[in-house]
């Protein structure tokens, strides 16, 4: 099984756009193909944080785990 690559950005910078995205969003005024385009990064963006957070939360699992059996 491979490992998924690194998020090509930060997650504070993919964060920021998509905060910026989900205002402009909610802003409307936008022509739909634009709407659809800024939507379709919006979720591109998630799963960058997603991943971000999944990769976060193994790193604690692992160090909880680790000192865990230490102190056993």
């Amino acid at each position: 099984m491979s490992e998924k690559p690194e998020p090509e950005i930060s997650y504070e910078a993919a964060r920021a756009e998509l905060r910026d995205i989900v205002q402009a969003l909610e802003g409307g005024g936008q022509p739909l193909e634009e709407s659809l385009a800024l939507w379709q990064r919006g979720e591109e963006l998630a799963g960058i944080c997603q991943r971000w957070l999944d990769g976060a939360r193994a790193r604690l699992d692992a160090a909880i785990a680790a000192t865990d059996e230490r102190a056993e």
